[in-house]
């Protein structure tokens, strides 16, 4: 099970039948559903080691990724997007629903002739109004809006440096491992997105902008800060690189099996 109001009956019925219960709980928070499963669990997999869950159930896999963006490369994504090799990349992204707040402080901050390229997934619901105050400020071609990407794993390959919510696209850009602006959204249950943010910025991968402070001076002077350190740049990369768990999906399979095999 992975947690959602199903996953309590479905566990007990699999208990009482003595069917094997695996669960997982894919954020930095374990919610409702979990929390009445893992007493029921033999095994949990965590996406993010959890205070108090410890000893042999628990096992820390990461999230899993999809395997197209296990295969991600810059140079892949940045033909997809057509963005020349040396050119410097900014990726925006506000999660599959976009964010207002970081629409408008991107529009703000690089709307008018930026200085490198910048590919902005305004979300689906909020690319009309993006376009619109975009409109306003006579952007260049350097600056690709678009409400939704499918492929959004290569835009992140093809970014230095990408500015986004911190849902589950983290594991995304650990696996891939690209440096960050991380701007939770201030609203997620238990505040997870602030403690999955967390995660990349101790490990050196990630710098925190609080919603309430994403405005677009201060988008501009701290993107401006961190592609003018190309060394920094790098070691944030790496550094994220360093704690992906890329491999979270066979780690999880591999745990199915084991207690299927009991």
């Amino acid at each position: 099970t992975a947690g959602g109001y199903l996953a309590g009956p479905v566990a007990v019925a699999a208990r009482l039948r003595r069917v094997p219960v695996v669960a997982m709980e894919a954020d930095s928070h374990m919610g409702l559903a979990n929390r009445l499963v893992a007493p029921l669990a033999g095994r949990m997999a965590l996406a993010y080691p959890l205070a108090g869950r410890m000893g042999r159930k628990y096992v820390v896999t990461g999230r899993p990724v999809r395997e197209a963006v296990r295969q991600a490369t810059r140079t892949t994504g940045r033909r997809v997007f057509g963005i020349d090799p040396d050119a410097t990349v900014v990726l925006v992204f506000g999660g599959s629903q976009g964010a207002r707040t970081l629409n408008q402080a991107a529009v703000e901050a690089f709307g008018e002739d930026p200085p490198f390229d910048v590919i902005h997934v305004a979300g689906p619901g909020q690319l009309d109004a993006t376009a619109h105050a975009l409109a306003t400020r006579a952007p260049s071609s350097r600056y690709r809006l678009v409400g939704y990407l499918e492929n959004l794993h290569d835009a992140v390959a093809a970014a230095d440096l990408v500015v986004s919510r911190a849902g589950g696209s983290v594991f995304e850009l650990s696996a891939i491992g690209r440096a960050s602006i991380l701007v939770p959204y201030p609203h997620a249950t238990a505040d997870h997105q602030t403690q999955n943010a967390r995660w990349l910025v101790d490990a050196g991968a990630a710098v925190l902008l609080p919603d309430a402070e994403c405005t677009g001076p201060r988008l501009r002077a701290l993107v401006g800060a961190l592609l003018s350190d190309r060394r920094r740049l790098d070691a944030m990369a790496e550094s994220a690189r360093a704690v992906g768990r890329p491999e979270a999906a066979d780690e999880i399979a591999a745990l199915v099996l084991q207690q299927a095999g009991r």
